[in-house]
């Protein structure tokens, strides 16, 4: 038998023209929204940036009373994104790929405002976790700097949270989100102008003992003799780089990448900035317009990092985030293939990895998977017409499907569900996981009921429809292994359109089995699939194997 683990499972097609292509990513942040465009050479693989642009929209401007995104807030994002498409389509962009981050993820109508966003716009925009923002970064900043095999801590700091990363030249070792950024701290712990001395006190306490649990983290997976490289990302780092270099050589470099400065010249700068008023900041040769009202705060959150990685120096990268997604959308296309072709198979690592945790039977797993793909790609264009990325995400279901027996034998399924929509699967969207949690909830008891909040949690009728669909296949692969013995080898499914009728021949392991429980099983569970595919399924025990092409 084939061992999934290690198949193709779950291919995209490769892109096999060599034509430049030109492709926008969006990063709505908590006090910025960006666009960068770029152009892809799909024979080295690289890409250059032709377009940039950035709004202060300050999504971290939400209600204090209810945590919603304000709608005048809405209205100004919603605006900037429109804008943001009309440069991009101007530069002849094919597709425009965008991401939100912590003040989306964290506000209670976070996703109805991506929902309106679609609607009024037509643009989709992928709900990010912390974690998975934090391997963007690492992807972000892999692509336009040299890590010569030494290893190398990133810090990123947002409006409204900072990610600190340990990587080298092959895999990120540690990511980590926290909730400090500059947008967040300034609304919460500054209220004086200039800030009093008590307030700034609190800032840098607040901002170290925030940071302890991370920074402890990235240490304690340095190995012994190494002493990593700090680079800095994102536009407090850089204002910090401006401001730097316009004092000590009295010009800005055309480009900051590369750029260097002390952790003891950013001490100078923070005891500078502390003891002016806003309007004053503001005036700061190098101060871009409105980030004078959070940079002290920004600021004290890098003095801290560095003082608690024990870092002498700081290395400024302008890749970040939106490069990342840029480098994401690549690999998932099949258009990078040599230096980070280890990040393609970084989904199927991570739900590999979220299957140990849990101490899944892998054995089993991995026979229901290849059971659920069978059936899916023996449908496809018959029964259904979902793709190659739908296919992924009904792999990673099954092989997490039983999950929840870690918690629970009673209701495992729901506990399958909380597992994996907490668990920060890497390389996938929220939107994505969601959907893995919900494919896994419905691999038994009840079918999928739009009662059942979490199946409300899906916005759009195509996912809950894929749900839907996907699931009832999901039970008939569960039904197959019911014994987890493997005493089913392969099946071949047959469609006769006239009778709306498929025909399902399955193969033993042994001769000798009956496999009298998976059929009763099979029979059991293929209500859900017959309903909603609306066919007969009738299954049949064949006496010798065939190879299933």
């Amino acid at each position: 038998m084939v061992n999934l683990v290690s198949a193709n499972w779950g291919s995209i097609p490769t892109q096999t023209g060599k034509q430049q292509r030109i492709i926008a990513a969006i990063d709505l942040g908590t006090n910025s929204l960006h666009m960068v465009i770029v152009q892809i050479e799909p024979t080295l693989p690289a890409f250059s940036i032709i377009g940039r642009e950035k709004e202060t929209v300050r999504l971290g401007d939400r209600d204090l009373v209810t945590g919603c995104l304000k709608p005048e807030v809405i209205e100004r994002a919603i605006a900037c994104l429109r804008r943001f498409q009309e440069v991009a389509k101007t530069l002849n962009a094919e597709t425009i790929i965008a991401v939100a981050t912590s003040a989306v993820r964290e506000a209670p109508n976070g996703k109805e405002f991506l929902h309106q966003v679609e609607v009024e716009l037509g643009l989709s925009v992928d709900l990010i976790s912390g974690q998975e923002e934090a391997r963007r970064i690492y992807l972000g900043v892999l692509s336009g700097m040299e890590f010569n095999n030494q290893p190398h801590v990133i810090i990123d700091i947002g409006g409204g949270s900072t990610e600190l990363i340990l990587g080298d030249s092959y895999e990120e070792r540690t990511l980590t989100s926290t909730k400090i950024g500059a947008v967040r701290l300034t609304n919460e712990l500054i209220s004086t102008d200039p800030v009093s001395n008590a307030e700034f006190q609190y800032l840098q306490a607040y901002a170290r003992g925030m940071l302890e649990r991370s920074v402890e983290e990235i240490l304690a997976n340095l190995h012994f003799g190494e002493y990593p490289r700090l680079v800095g990302t994102s536009g407090t780092i850089e204002t910090m780089a401006t401001i730097h270099a316009r004092e000590k050589l009295g010009f800005v470099p055309n480009t900051l990448n590369g750029y260097q400065f002390t952790l003891k010249d950013l001490r100078e700068s923070v005891n500078r900035l502390r003891k002016m008023t806003n309007s004053e900041r503001a005036t700061v040769p190098g101060m871009p317009e409105k980030r004078s009202e959070v940079i002290l705060a920004g600021a004290v959150i890098l003095q801290e990092a560095m003082s608690l990685l024990g870092v002498e120096s700081l290395t400024v990268c302008e890749r970040s985030l939106r490069e990342g997604v840029i480098v994401d959308w690549m690999l998932t296309h099949s258009l990078i293939e040599d230096r980070l072709r280890y990040q393609s198979s970084v989904r199927q690592r991570s739900v590999l990895k979220s299957a140990k945790k849990y101490q899944v039977n892998l054995e089993h797993s991995d026979r229901v998977a290849i059971f659920a793909l069978s059936i899916f790609d023996q449908t496809q264009s018959i029964l259904h017409n979902w793709g190659a990325e739908e296919r992924q995400l009904l792999w990673a279901a099954a092989i997490l499907h039983n999950c929840g027996h870690y918690v629970s034998h009673d209701s495992h399924h729901k506990h399958s569900y909380y597992l994996i929509r907490n668990g920060e699967l890497l390389g996938y969207t929220e939107t994505e996981i969601e959907i893995i949690a919900n494919l896994a909830r419905y691999h038994r008891k009840s079918p999928p009921k739009k009662k059942h909040e979490n199946f409300r949690n899906l916005l759009h009728k195509e996912h809950r429809q894929l749900v839907s669909q996907l699931s009832a296949i999901l039970r008939l692969a569960v039904a197959l292994d019911r014994r987890q013995i493997g005493a089913i080898t392969q099946l071949k499914c047959e469609f006769r359109p006239d009778l709306r009728q498929l025909k399902m021949r399955i193969y033993p392991s042994r001769p000798d089995d009956d496999c009298g429980l998976e059929l009763w099983n099979l029979d059991y569970k293929k209500g859900v699939f017959e309903a909603e595919f609306n066919v007969e399924l009738v299954a049949s025990l064949e006496s010798s194997a065939v190879v299933v092409s």
